[in-house]
C-alpha cells in the first residue's frame, strides 16, 4: 500500500505545474511538437522541452516517429481525473458550506463531469434560471424536489400543456407551498397524468436537487446541515454535465416508491 501512495504523489507532482496540465490537455485535443507547444503557450521552447521530457519520463506522453508527442494511455487517463480536482478546487469555498449529501460514491468519482459548470447565487437569480430550463425544453423535464417554489408551479405546467413530458420525484419531506393543491386542480394537473404526460415518483429524504430537459441541467448541493440550499446552483448545457445530472436522475427514479399525496403536508 506504501508504494501505491508513493507512486501517487510521484504523479501528483509531475502534474502539480500548471505549464505541464496546459500541456496534457493541449495534447489530449491533439498531438504537438514541442516548438509548436511553445507557441500555443507564449513559452519558450527550452521551458517546454523540460516538461515535455518530466511528463516523457513520468510515462504520460511519448514521442512518434515524426517527432510528435502524444499522451499515452495512462495520460489520457489521468485527464479524466483531473476534472474532478479542477471542479473542487474552483469550488473550494462553496464546499466549505455544502457537501454531496446521500450521493452514492460512483456519482462522486464522476463530479469532475461538473467542472464545467457556472455557479449561480441569489435565490431569485436561481428561479429565474430554472425558469429557463422549463422555458427551453423541447422533449421533457426531470426534477428532483426537496422543495417547491409556488413560482415554478404555473410555468412548468404551462409547458407541460405543450407537450413537454414532466417526470418528477418529490422527496418525502418536500416542503410545499399553501394553495399548492388549489392551483394544481385549477392548472390542470389532473387531466395531465390522465394523459400521461406527467409521471411522479416520491423518494426518502432527498438531500440534492436535479433540474433538467434534453440539452442543459442544474444541479443544488445540501448545506453542511443537509438542507437543500435553494440559493446557489451550478448549471451548464456542457454534454458531461447534462450526462452527469441526467444518470444521477435516473439513479434516483430506479430508487424510488410510488408517490403519495397523503404524506406531503399543506
Amino acid at each position: 500500500m506504501g508504494n501505491i501512495y508513493e507512486n501517487a504523489a510521484n504523479d501528483f507532482l509531475e502534474l502539480a505545474s500548471e505549464q505541464r496540465l496546459k500541456i496534457i490537455f493541449k495534447l489530449l485535443e491533439q498531438k504537438s511538437k514541442i516548438s509548436n507547444m511553445a507557441k500555443e503557450l507564449h513559452a519558450t521552447v527550452q521551458e517546454v522541452h523540460r516538461n515535455f521530457e518530466r511528463l516523457s519520463n513520468a510515462g504520460l506522453i511519448m514521442k512518434d516517429k515524426d517527432g510528435y508527442y502524444d499522451l499515452t494511455t495512462y495520460g489520457k487517463t489521468m485527464c479524466t481525473q483531473v476534472p474532478s480536482l479542477l471542479f473542487l478546487s474552483k469550488n473550494r469555498k462553496y464546499f466549505e458550506n455544502h457537501d454531496f449529501g446521500d450521493i452514492p460514491m460512483k456519482f462522486i468519482q464522476r463530479i469532475g463531469a461538473l467542472a464545467g459548470g457556472q455557479q449561480i447565487k441569489g435565490f431569485v437569480k436561481v428561479l429565474e434560471q430554472w425558469k429557463l430550463v422549463y422555458k427551453n425544453a423541447d422533449e421533457y423535464i426531470y426534477e428532483l424536489f426537496t422543495e417547491v417554489p409556488l413560482d415554478l408551479i404555473e410555468p412548468l405546467l404551462d409547458r407541460v400543456k405543450h407537450g413537454i413530458v414532466f417526470n418528477y420525484i418529490f422527496s418525502d419531506t418536500v416542503i410545499v407551498p399553501k394553495g399548492r393543491k388549489e392551483l394544481l386542480g385549477k392548472l390542470g394537473m389532473k387531466d395531465l397524468l390522465d394523459k400521461g404526460l406527467v409521471e411522479r415518483k416520491m423518494k426518502e429524504n432527498v438531500k440534492v436537487v436535479v433540474v433538467l430537459n434534453e440539452k442543459e441541467a442544474c444541479v443544488l448541493f445540501p448545506t453542511l446541515d443537509g438542507d437543500a440550499d435553494m440559493r446557489e446552483m451550478f448549471y451548464s448545457k456542457d454534454t458531461l454535465f447534462h450526462e452527469w445530472c441526467l444518470d444521477y436522475f435516473r439513479y434516483c427514479w430506479y430508487n424510488s416508491g410510488p408517490f403519495q399525496e397523503n404524506k406531503i403536508p399543506e
